[in-house]
């Protein structure tokens, strides 16, 4: 190297390692000395190590610590995964060094086990959770018309209808569901249904405790429980091995609308210009 090349260079080193020290990132000097070749700029920034903020975390650092620590105690790659939720293979990579801990009963196996089947339970749930939560956050506040389209189709999905061969033009809902009792009741007083029109009643198996299923659905709907109709028992079948069975059984509550013929008809209009909309859209697409 030339004598005032050599110079140039470490003009530039000198530069270029006061930049460092002031925490610029290679990036930085890079682009400040004007300099586009990798080599050179090793060169000039040899032995000075770079600022702490450059520096990227490793998430995995304070993992493998911890799992050193407890192969440390004699947990083996099992109760580890269990203990910190990591893979088997990182592990195995950060604790091969170490000595083996002696082999575990079948006692602890079994308890190994366990705790793990517990783990994935707990994370599987919590998944379960965070789905629910962000799926209700993405409905927010209904409109009108968003409520008017959930009722007419929860209605004709769980409420009764007319038949050919039994004509019965009234609107009886029955549901066991507290929370779609209060989407229908929310969705009959938006029909301008007022509450001295509604009825209610409980039906319910013999079998349970049937004064506190009745004072369960008075206290949802904010009523005296003398006020409802007469409950309907079913009769109990030592055959049926029914699940719906102990204190939070409380039946279904049937909610019947008085004179309502005319809503009735509504609804089912209602319904088959839903069904109309839909196959419009489809026809809409196809073209």
């Amino acid at each position: 190297m030339h004598r005032h090349t050599q110079a140039d260079f470490e003009s530039l080193r000198d530069q270029a390692v006061t930049l460092r020290r002031a925490g610029l990132s290679r990036r930085q000097i890079r682009d400040r000395l004007h300099i586009h070749n990798n080599d050179i700029l090793n060169r000039l920034l040899q032995g000075e190590p770079p600022p702490d903020w450059t520096r990227r975390p490793n998430a995995k650092d304070d993992l493998r610590s911890r799992a050193r620590e407890l192969r440390g105690q004699g947990m083996t790659y099992d109760a580890i995964q269990v203990e910190l939720g990591c893979s088997k293979s990182s592990i195995s990579l950060w604790v091969r060094d170490m000595p083996r801990p002696p082999r575990r009963t079948s006692d602890q196996a079994s308890a190994i086990a366990k705790r793990g089947w517990e783990a994935t339970l707990r994370r599987r749930e919590e998944e379960r959770q965070r789905t629910k939560r962000a799926a209700a956050d993405e409905v927010g506040t209904l409109s009108d018309r968003e409520l008017f389209l959930i009722g007419v189709g929860l209605y004709w999905a769980e409420g009764t209808k007319s038949k050919p061969y039994r004509r019965a033009e009234v609107v009886t809902f029955i549901n066991s569901d507290p929370d779609m009792i209060e989407v229908y009741l929310a969705w009959l007083k938006l029909m301008g249904v007022t509450g001295d029109r509604l009825n209610f009643r409980v039906m319910i198996h013999e079998s349970a405790d049937v004064p506190a299923a009745e004072q369960y659905w008075a206290n949802l709907l904010g009523v005296d429980a003398a006020a409802f109709g007469k409950t309907t028992l079913k009769k109990h079948n030592p055959k049926t091995v029914r699940k719906n069975v102990g204190e939070s059984y409380r039946g279904c509550l049937v909610v019947r609308v008085r004179q309502g013929a005319d809503l009735y008809r509504r609804i089912e209009g209602w319904w088959y210009g839903i069904v109309g909309g839909v196959r419009g859209s489809q026809e809409a697409n196809r073209t």
